[in-house]
């Protein structure tokens, strides 16, 4: 019988552990023997054991210290003292803050939108912010414009999402009732008029679900809600509290205004900070001084994933959809008629201008809907299922009930063989073609 490799690491305040499973089939169970921590904003349970599995890279933050017990053998793991969890904390506080401004002034709460090159942290960052807020008690809407690797549906997908809790550590964000637009391609560029299209019906829906809530809750119903969490702090909600009520000299009290700093004080701060990291505080420190050529120079180090990983990280998101995270689905396996399928998929091959018809534009082609007959070419492609019921409904930005994958084409007897998390029959509405393919070998 294999020895479990055990390892326990005692972490100071302000740092944090960072490890990686890269080995098939591999396990990693990290245990929280005392202190507190969190992973990417989720506060982690004191003694609860939490698996991670092949492709895991983890970062176990802590403010106060801890102690961590990993079980299973790990690729990478060390302890790190300089982490930019303080600056995402000052960014999360500045949400906060234009929060409560809304709230206050009755207008809309921030917009965030973060971009960047691949591969340097937006979903960990994203991730971390939102469970700031839920643990604000905030309902933040995750909006996922990442077509290549997918996290609020399959890849492929643009959608959005309200976040009522923290995510789990194991599963992610709870993904009930998501809105989800089909585009099929694992890139932008594959189609960009296609993408504009149903991004920017995203950006209605969602205008005009934010619009209906400030309308729903009126400025007396936001006081409302104030003083129920008030009253709830001294009677409390389900558990009763029994508050005390007595009478205090005006002599015995003690009462402090706090003081609001001005820009060029928090400037000073700031400045003060940075001074303190290279110069010290009290105890002196004497930094060094040197020249360095640019082509030595990484500013960030990040895990930089290749073609293949991200291959394997779209299959991984697939194959959860169909069979589960921890919790394991049970999806069927059923065979449909060609002629009781209505497959679409989006674009025209192009064409130059001189051939389009007239009035038309090369653009317009790479949104139209060409129809598909099943042909063996359509073996491991996901199908998107609208909830448009044809072709002449507005099938490009109506949103998606779910997905399947043809599992095998018989063109003897004229069916396919499809993955369905649903039962047959499947729903009478267009299915829409993915460049995504899914080999199903569960």
């Amino acid at each position: 019988m294999t020895e479990v490799q055990l390892q326990e690491f005692k972490l100071d305040p302000d740092s944090e552990l960072r490890f990686e499973v890269e080995s098939k089939n591999e396990k990693v169970v990290l245990e929280i023997k005392s202190g507190y921590a969190e992973l990417f904003g989720t506060e982690l349970v004191k003694g609860k054991p939490y698996e991670f599995h092949t492709g895991a890279k983890v970062a176990v933050f802590t403010w106060h210290g801890c102690t961590v017990e990993l079980r299973g053998r790990t690729e990478v793991s060390y302890v790190a003292k300089e982490t930019p969890m303080v600056v995402y904390l000052n960014v999360h506080a500045a949400l906060e803050q234009q929060r409560v401004a809304a709230e206050t002034e009755n207008t809309r709460g921030p917009v965030t939108m973060i971009v960047g090159p691949g591969d340097v942290g937006k979903s960990t960052l994203t991730k971390l912010l939102l469970n700031y807020a839920v643990r604000m008690g905030r309902r933040p809407l995750y909006v996922d414009l990442d077509v290549g690797q997918g996290q609020i549906s399959v890849p492929g997908t643009v959608g959005a999402l309200l976040i009522e809790r923290p995510a789990s550590i194991e599963e992610g964000f709870s993904q009930q009732a998501p809105l989800v637009y089909h585009f099929g391609h694992k890139s932008p560029s594959d189609n960009l008029e296609l993408y504009n299209t149903i991004v920017s019906r995203l950006a209605e829906v969602i205008t005009e679900k934010c619009e209906g809530n400030k309308k729903e809750r009126s400025t007396s119903q936001r006081a409302e809600v104030r003083d129920s969490r008030i009253r709830e702090y001294f009677y409390g909600k389900r558990t009763p509290y029994y508050p005390h009520s007595f009478d205090v000299k005006f002599t015995d009290l003690k009462i402090y205004k706090v003081v609001e700093r001005s820009t060029s004080q928090r400037a000073e701060v700031r400045d003060s900070r940075i001074r303190e990291y290279f110069y010290g505080k009290r105890t002196p420190y004497y930094p060094h001084s040197f020249d360095v050529k640019f082509t030595d120079l990484k500013i960030y180090k990040v895990v930089e994933r290749s073609t293949s990983q991200r291959a394997e990280v779209r299959d991984s998101r697939i194959r959860e959809y169909f069979y589960g995270k921890r919790t394991p689905y049970y999806p069927h396996s059923f065979d449909v008629k060609f002629t009781d399928l209505k497959i679409y998929k989006v674009g025209a091959p192009s064409l130059p201008d001189s051939c389009m018809p007239l009035g038309m534009r090369r653009e317009d082609a790479l949104t139209k809907l060409v129809s598909v007959w099943p042909s063996p070419a359509l073996q491991h492609r996901l199908l998107a299922v609208s909830f448009a019921a044809g072709p002449d409904d507005d099938v490009l930005t109506s949103n998606l009930a779910g997905f399947v994958c043809v599992t095998a084409v018989d063109m003897d007897t004229q069916k396919l063989t499809i993955l369905s998390p649903q039962p047959r029959p499947l729903p009478n509405t267009v299915l829409l073609l993915s460049e995504l393919q899914y080999m199903d070998n569960q």
